[in-house]
């Protein structure tokens, strides 16, 4: 077998494999005398089948397997041989035509493509400097709270005969939808309750409820918007024949121990305490988000190394497809978005970019510091994910217990959570006191409004 290196550029390594035709025969020759004493053919006793009949009866067959060996034993080989550390498994690329090779008719050649894992340098997290956004849960933003349980909790009672539909009203109705005179799935109902002005339907559906009364017929018509879940229905005009059965006006809003009550709670003092422990828990998960985001952004300006191709590759793959997707979707291109599809798949490029490398990191550190998931924990994130599928849940179990993959999705976040958490007792961590309304902001846009308030 001969391996010559081919390609050294950067990660990437290339090497041409040989294994001359006489190599093969020698080994199919080899296996042929291992079989032969256990095999009973016809018109030869046991054992006494000459190699050259059993070559012609089963060489093709067992050749396959042997140059599959052969295969194997060679992309291990150039790993072994020059102490390489891959990203990935080789990646085999045969050479000239196989059958001929299994045929005996020529040698094995094929190429071992390798990517190699980066060495590189950590930075000394306990030298980061990243800023924690907090913001204290006050007493309006437990009244607000209150309000919307009130408002969830709130009762309706009948109009007076012949009164009109307002906003803010309940309507009980039934409804039949229609596209092109046609009958869809999903645009029937009976004794529906909806809320005029709670956008729970199409946009202008309740808008045109206004004014009804009970036991009116009307007809709805609107456009479902272009990106409309449902494929069949987007961009369609669908007009919907209503029948009024019931109008109802919100009775007064009433914010009371009665109200405490009727949710579950004693008082409402105790309701409210425990809404601020809830608040306290979203204020908390939000600043995290801010300062994981702030600690990923320090971290990927510390370190700069190179970076497995196939891995970049890999993770740009994955994000264009979900964008190609969601650009389709909503019947866009790259145009829409103010941008050539050149400079949006380069845009894209640098975030897989981003991606591979913090996930190098972070799994740098996280094995020097021997961080791992055990599987307490992985039990209590899969009970989670169960947990939202009531009913399934032993399927759900099951499913992870079976699928390596998807115990992987859910190792990874837990995994770099654990990783931000570690960092984040080693940083230097400042605490900046922002309005609710900040906190609560994508990571990057809260950076542009504290930017553009300084």
């Amino acid at each position: 077998m001969q391996i010559t290196e081919t390609v050294s550029d950067g990660l990437r390594r290339e090497y041409k494999v040989v294994v001359v035709a006489a190599d093969l025969d020698e080994r199919l020759t080899g296996k042929l005398n291992e079989i032969k004493p256990k095999l009973s053919l016809k018109g030869f006793r046991p054992g006494k089948a000459p190699v050259s009949f059993l070559k012609k009866t089963y060489g093709k067959s067992m050749m396959g397997e042997i140059v599959e060996a052969a295969v194997n034993e060679g992309s291990q080989k150039a790993v072994s041989d020059n102490s390489l550390k891959p990203a990935f498994p080789p990646r085999v690329e045969a050479v000239g035509d196989v059958q001929q090779v299994i045929d005996g008719k020529a040698d094995l050649e094929f190429r071992v493509l390798i990517d190699l894992m980066p060495d590189f340098e950590l930075a000394d997290v306990s030298k980061l400097e990243v800023e924690r956004l907090t913001a204290d849960v006050g007493d309006e933003d437990v009244d607000d709270a209150v309000k919307r349980l009130a408002e969830q909790a709130r009762s309706f009672s009948p109009r007076g005969d012949g009164e009109a539909a307002q906003q803010g009203d309940m309507v009980t109705m039934d409804f039949v939808g229609r596209v092109d005179g046609e009958e869809f799935t999903g645009g029937k109902a009976e004794d529906f309750n909806l809320v005029l002005g709670s956008n729970q339907l199409v946009t202008g559906f309740e808008d045109q409820l206004v004014g009804v009364i009970v036991g009116e017929v009307r007809d709805v018509a609107v456009t479902f918007p272009a990106d409309y879940p449902e494929a069949s229905l987007a961009g369609k005009l669908a007009v919907f024949t209503v029948t009024v059965k019931l109008v109802k006006s919100p009775d007064p809003l009433v914010i009371d121990d009665e109200l405490a009550k009727k949710l579950g709670v004693d008082s409402l003092g105790m309701l409210k305490e425990r809404l601020r422990d809830q608040l306290r828990r979203e204020f908390t998960a939000a600043s995290r988000i801010h300062l994981k985001r702030r600690i990923l952004d320090a971290l990927d300006e510390v370190h700069s190394f190179s970076l497995p191709p196939t891995m970049v590759e890999g993770e740009f793959n994955g994000i264009w497809q979900q964008v190609e997707a969601e650009l389709k979707r909503e019947g866009k291109t790259a145009a829409d978005e103010g941008k050539s599809e050149e400079d949006l798949k380069k845009e894209y490029h640098d975030i897989a970019e981003r991606r591979v490398r913090l996930g190098l990191v972070l799994a740098r550190i996280g094995e020097q510091n021997g961080l791992t998931i055990g599987n307490d924990e992985m039990q209590r994130a899969v009970s989670a994910r169960a947990r939202q599928f009531p009913g399934q849940e032993q399927q759900v179990f099951e499913y992870y217990a079976r699928n390596a993959q998807a115990q992987a999705e859910i190792r990874a976040p837990l995994f770099e959570d654990k990783v931000v958490d570690f960092i984040t007792e080693l940083a230097h961590v400042t605490d900046r006191k922002v309005d609710r309304a900040t906190l609560f902001l994508d990571p990057d846009e809260a950076s542009e409004k504290i930017k553009d308030s300084k």
